[in-house]
């Protein structure tokens, strides 16, 4: 009897199913941040350091796993590397969920983190073995549409379970999702045991680049912390407190990736070939990908900043205002994700790249120019449905960029590659606005001119001045990352078709 295989668009459904379950745990701790908080007995204010963790340290063990687990999965193959993903992202749900301090829940979230950081990678490289060339745009693009849905949809789910349940049913209901990722897994890529040729795995860089890896997000991350900023005056007060040694951790993770090269030049086998970046379109997708990262961050941290500190007082309405905002971008991100697929099929990377990246960058320019304190919901979220649309289109046509150029048994890491540009442009542009807007909120804030203290209308002006103010510096930023977009544009003109293949 003949045994049934699994089609290319049953296995794409099946990695996606993965993919969905990791980047919701990836944005889930942000809407139920206050009740663990509450639950693992961390006191606040003083506290607040160490919260920050139980977001950043997903987000820190996510990115350095990328490159290790995808070229892990083309020496063992995809089957082996994913199942077992989702049994490490299966063991730190339960992990967390019986967790009640903060140094058990954060083992158990690395534990997740490092499963759900592995999924992505391996399922760009699965796409990339079971779709030819000509389809696989398409197949990347409803991959990168389910990830967008996956990290919208947590933040709401979070929220809905801190209301009706508890943080903990998260976790809890991981267990059979991961179950049944496993099962579905095994089955799927039943052909995918086992690599062409046999690899041996350079195990000492793969510790130097993620000690690179991990020293460079930690210290990006805690040298740009704006999330949680309750008004005005603990916002301008963030640059000079600071938790963790910055320039130290940067200097020795700085050191470690000097070691990663110098290994990689030497070995016969290296985890990433540096010869990768020579191919034609790795480099200027990678850099249009790093690049969107640092711009679409811009809108992630200074929209939800814009409403709860210039248009919106209560903070309730606030935070609906700037999630429902928000939700332009992403729900739109999401259909052009798809849509960028199916384009880039019918032409090629470059026009596809360049609309997207116009797009956003108009929206920015809009956002830019337009807002001020009295602008409406409707107006931003039109202008966030520009910017997430041209993010949306860049998805599939940067990931096949670099799929479609590099050799079938460097697929997992060249997965690898394409998903950390975006993260590491993320944590770069999250550090590079923090230092620009405080620094132009401070040189703006001492040019006021408001009246005597004494005078009654002292504190009506000075409100009025700090909204200015605060308006004015986050418009800025909204400039810089359509100017961002502007230099994705000219990295962009560097790709090339790939020859017409049968």
């Amino acid at each position: 009897m003949t045994r049934r295989r699994p089609s290319p668009a049953v296995i794409l459904a099946v990695v996606s199913f993965g993919v969905f379950i990791a980047a919701d745990d990836l944005t889930v701790a942000a809407t139920m941040l206050r009740q663990i908080i509450g639950d693992l007995d961390i006191p606040l204010p003083e506290g607040m350091g160490d919260a920050a963790w139980i977001v950043n340290a997903y987000l820190v063990a996510y990115v350095a796993v990328m490159p290790f687990m995808g070229r892990l999965s083309d020496i063992v193959g995809r089957r082996r590397v994913y199942a077992g993903s989702l049994a490490v992202f299966l063991i730190g749900s339960i992990w967390v969920a019986q967790s009640d301090t903060l140094g058990w829940f954060l083992a158990g979230r690395v534990l997740t983190a490092v499963g759900g950081g592995a999924m992505v990678p391996v399922a760009l490289a699965v796409i990339g073995d079971v779709y030819e060339e000509r389809k696989r745009p398409a197949a990347l693009g409803v991959l990168g549409a389910v990830d967008t849905i996956g990290w919208v949809w947590g933040p709401l789910f979070g929220a809905m379970l801190v209301r009706y349940l508890d943080w903990r049913w998260q976790f809890h209901l991981n267990v059979p999702l991961a179950l049944i990722g496993i099962a579905a897994t095994w089955w799927a890529l039943q052909d995918h045991d086992r690599p062409s040729a046999p690899r041996h795995m350079d195990w000492p860089a793969a510790a130097a680049l993620s000690a690179a890896l991990v020293g460079m997000n930690i210290a990006l991350l805690s040298s740009g912390e704006i999330s949680g900023v309750g008004d005005i005056a603990e916002l301008a007060d963030l640059s000079t407190d600071r938790s963790l040694p910055v320039l130290p951790i940067l200097a020795v993770a700085l050191v470690a990736l000097g070691v990663f090269v110098w290994l990689e030049w030497r070995s016969r086998d290296p985890l990433v070939d540096l010869r990768l970046f020579r191919l034609p379109n790795v480099a200027p997708a990678l850099g249009v990908n790093f690049l969107a990262g640092a711009a679409l961050v811009v809108a992630m941290v200074d929209v939800p900043l814009f409403v709860n500190l210039v248009v919106e007082t209560d903070l309730k309405r606030a935070a609906v205002t700037s999630g429902w905002v928000l939700s332009s971008m992403t729900a739109t991100m999401a259909a052009a994700a798809y849509l960028g697929g199916i384009l880039t099929g019918r032409t090629w990377y470059r026009p596809v790249i360049a609309a997207g990246l116009v797009l956003s960058g108009a929206g920015f320019v809009l956002m830019g120019w337009l807002w001020e304190p009295d602008t409406g919901p409707w107006t931003m979220a039109w202008h966030l449905a520009l910017v997430g649309a041209g993010f949306g289109l860049l998805t599939a046509p940067t990931n096949a960029a670099v799929v479609d150029a590099v050799p079938d048994d460097r697929r997992g890491v060249a997965g690898g590659l394409v998903i950390l540009a975006r993260l590491m442009g993320l944590a770069v542009g999250l550090s590079g606005l923090t230092a620009w807007f405080l620094n132009r909120f401070e040189t703006l804030r001492r040019s006021l001119d408001l009246p005597a203290v004494s005078d009654p209308g002292y504190q009506d002006a000075l409100d009025a001045a700090r909204e200015s103010v605060t308006a004015t510096a986050l418009g800025e930023t909204f400039v810089f990352a359509a100017a961002v977009a502007a230099l994705g544009l000219a990295v962009a003109w560097f790709l090339r078709r790939r020859p017409a293949t049968s």
